[in-house]
Order: C-alpha cells, then sequence, then structure tokens
C-alpha cells in the first residue's frame, strides 16, 4: 500500500530530525525542497511534530547556545547570529540571549577565550600583538568595550608601552 502525501512528509520530517535537531523554520524550509512538497502538507506535519513536541524553537535554542559555548567562549554577538544562521525568531533569539548571558558570564566567557589564544600564543609583546588579540575577541563576538579592555589587560601584563595610550580609537 502507498504511503499518502502526509505519511511521507512525515518520515522526511522524521529522518531530517534523526540527524540532527533543528529549528521549525530550518525544519520547513528543508521540507518544501521536495518537487513533491505541499505546503499544506509540511503545515500539517509541522503542526503534528510541534504537538508531539518534536519542535520547539525555543528549548532549540538553548539547547544550541549553551552546546556552542560549552565548545568554544562565544560573545552575545556572535551567538545571535549562529541563532539567526538556524532560523530562530528574534524574540525567542534575544530570551534566549538573556536566559544565558548576564555581565558576568560573558566576562567568563572572555577569559576563557583571552586565557586559550594566550597558551596558545603567549602574552601580547608588541602592539601588533595586542590589535590581533583584540580582533580575535571581536571576531568571537565579544562586547567592544569588553574586549578592548581585556586586550589592555593582556597588555598591561605583558607591560607593553610605546607611548600610547588607546589600542583602537574608540
Amino acid at each position: 500500500m502507498a504511503a499518502t502525501p502526509y505519511e511521507k512528509m512525515m518520515n522526511r520530517a522524521f529522518k531530517l530530525l534523526s540527524f540532527k535537531p533543528r529549528s521549525i523554520a530550518e525544519l520547513r524550509e528543508r521540507l518544501l525542497e521536495k518537487v513533491w512538497a505541499e505546503e499544506a502538507i509540511v503545515d500539517q506535519v509541522i503542526a503534528r511534530l510541534i504537538e508531539l513536541r518534536y519542535l520547539d524553537d525555543e528549548q532549540f535554542a538553548a539547547s544550541y547556545a549553551s552546546s556552542r559555548l560549552t565548545v568554544r567562549p562565544l560573545g552575545r554577538t556572535r551567538l545571535r547570529r549562529d541563532l539567526q544562521k538556524k532560523k530562530i525568531p528574534a524574540e525567542v533569539a534575544e530570551q534566549t540571549l538573556n536566559e544565558i548571558y548576564n555581565d558576568q558570564a560573558e566576562e567568563k566567557l572572555i577569559d576563557r577565550a583571552v586565557s586559550k589564544r594566550l597558551r596558545l600564543k603567549g602574552p601580547p609583546q608588541s602592539r601588533e600583538e595586542v590589535k590581533k588579540l583584540f580582533d580575535y575577541l571581536m571576531r568571537r563576538g565579544f562586547n567592544y568595550q569588553l574586549a578592548l579592555r581585556k586586550a589592555h589587560d593582556a597588555a598591561k601584563g605583558a607591560s607593553i608601552n610605546d607611548g600610547e595610550d588607546g589600542l583602537v580609537d574608540g
């Protein structure tokens, strides 16, 4: 007996979710890729998966964000961008970021990033190396002022002084 379009789409959804968790929008996009996909059936499948609790953007965002921070210290900006790539709605992403980050949490994360960088590269020995540390922290998505302060702290620790106070104008 041939599977109905709904059953076929549900099987595809389960297969996609078995590989990795996905946001609602991500799964919808993947289901609609197929030529035979009908939007009404995809909507039915998504609704049923939400009802069965296989899909939950808030839970997905929290899980994704905490696993990303476990692997690598990232700033709020970078994590926001990563959640956007996963097609998490903006309000869910902001709520997740607010729960995960508070001032102390980001401070601890940037300290982890700095200490790892210093272990690998050693303390900065020139203004150029301090600038590279600052750029590294910015790429990791940390707050500008926080990254600037930590780069200056690392420079003070290595006692770099070439007559200028500011690493970066601002």
